[in-house]
């Protein structure tokens, strides 16, 4: 088989990060990139030969010659432009957050109905490598029945808001969790079968100026309470205008051990189990003590490569593991259900602080 032809659009941003990939793939190629900014444009492919550039994406859609979409865009701009290449059976790889509204989750839903191609969102959190080794653990049984779960997402990115300034709408002026994937994603992975099936929010107001000193609507800080389909309680909290260090944290507990991590900036980062009559009293052990007999395949055939990359190295795994598999023929690790999954709670959110709280029903895309 030939390579599969890819094409980026938002060229200039985030999908950069893949070069790479394509660099080492024997299985696909970068063959065209777009970007509005066309100087953006030229920079961020100045080493990178035989790729066709464009300023308009239908026109890149038209005239590339595609099997393969990366979309890097705005958020407001996800499901337009997947769908787009849906219709053209051109597959998708799309950065997170799938939609930005419950009916555009229907539109994208009906449109990978429709395609002959396959639709995936890029949450790479869920490939770093110590929620893979929880998720290996959880399937091989270490931690017992999971019942509870939390995640945070505390990002001081106020200064994007003058680099990137759709984030003041859609990221930080709408209340609720509007970036609520990365933290709940690997939850859900780890919490394999399930779904969640209700949800309540609150947040705190906003206290925080950007850093012009100009006011922002909504909140610092949002707390959403999850309950699944199988009655596992859920807590998550995003927070992207508190000035403070970086960090992603978990927290995992079944009936038979616990998880504690957090991904932070300045290299601070940490994981930690507890085992039921393995670990000792009150103690706990460093996940990396565990990673020899739990690391999945996909982590192994990658090691110190992948470390190097960006976010813990998951741009590399999620990539290479999304293009083996179109390239194979088989189903995406997350299809447009697990894509809905992660995105229809935050969604809910939304619509539950505007009403003090209320627990409200998180439709089942299945069933739409």
């Amino acid at each position: 088989m030939d390579k599969l032809k890819v094409g980026i659009v938002g060229a200039a941003g985030r999908p950069s990060a893949f070069l790479a990939v394509f660099k080492e793939s024997g299985k696909a190629a970068l063959t065209a990139a777009c970007d509005l900014n066309q100087e953006a444009l030229d920079k961020a492919l100045s080493d990178v030969e035989g790729v066709k550039r464009y300023t308009d994406y239908m026109e890149m859609l038209e005239k590339g010659d595609l099997d393969v979409v990366i979309i890097g865009t705005p958020m407001h701009l996800h499901v337009s432009q997947s769908i787009d290449a849906l219709k053209k059976n051109i597959n998708v790889f799309s950065e997170v957050t799938a939609a930005i509204s419950i009916e555009e989750c229907k539109m994208l839903l009906e449109a990978c109905k429709l395609s002959r191609a396959q639709y995936m969102m890029g949450e790479n959190c869920n490939y770093m490598k110590p929620y893979m080794i929880i998720q290996e653990m959880v399937r091989a049984g270490v931690f017992g029945d999971v019942f509870y779960a939390e995640g945070e997402y505390l990002h001081d990115i106020r200064e994007l808001l003058y680099k990137t300034p759709w984030r003041r709408k859609y990221q930080f002026e709408t209340r609720g969790i509007t970036y609520g994937t990365h933290s709940l994603g690997p939850i859900l992975s780890w919490m394999e079968g399930d779904r969640v099936e209700s949800v309540c929010c609150v947040g705190t107001g906003r206290h925080n100026l950007d850093l012009k000193g100009a006011p922002i609507d909504g909140d610092d800080s949002a707390v959403m309470i999850c309950k699944t389909a199988k009655g596992r309680l859920i807590k998550i909290r995003t927070d992207l205008s508190s000035p403070r260090p970086y960090s992603l944290n978990y927290v995992l507990q079944g009936t038979n051990a616990a998880y504690e991590g957090s991904f932070q900036g300045g290299g601070c980062s940490r994981d930690h189990v507890w085992i039921n009559g393995k670990s000792a009293e009150n103690q706990w052990d460093k996940l990396d003590n565990y990673e020899k007999k739990y690391l999945p395949r996909l982590w192994q055939d990658f090691g110190s490569k992948a470390e190097a990359s960006g976010h813990g190295g998951s741009d590399v795994v999620i990539m290479t593991d999304f293009i083996d598999s179109i390239y194979e023929g088989r189903k995406v690790p997350i299809d447009i259900y697990d894509s809905l999954d992660m995105t229809l709670p935050g969604l809910v959110s939304q619509e539950s602080i505007l009403l003090e709280g209320r627990w409200l029903s998180v439709p089942d895309p299945r069933k739409w």
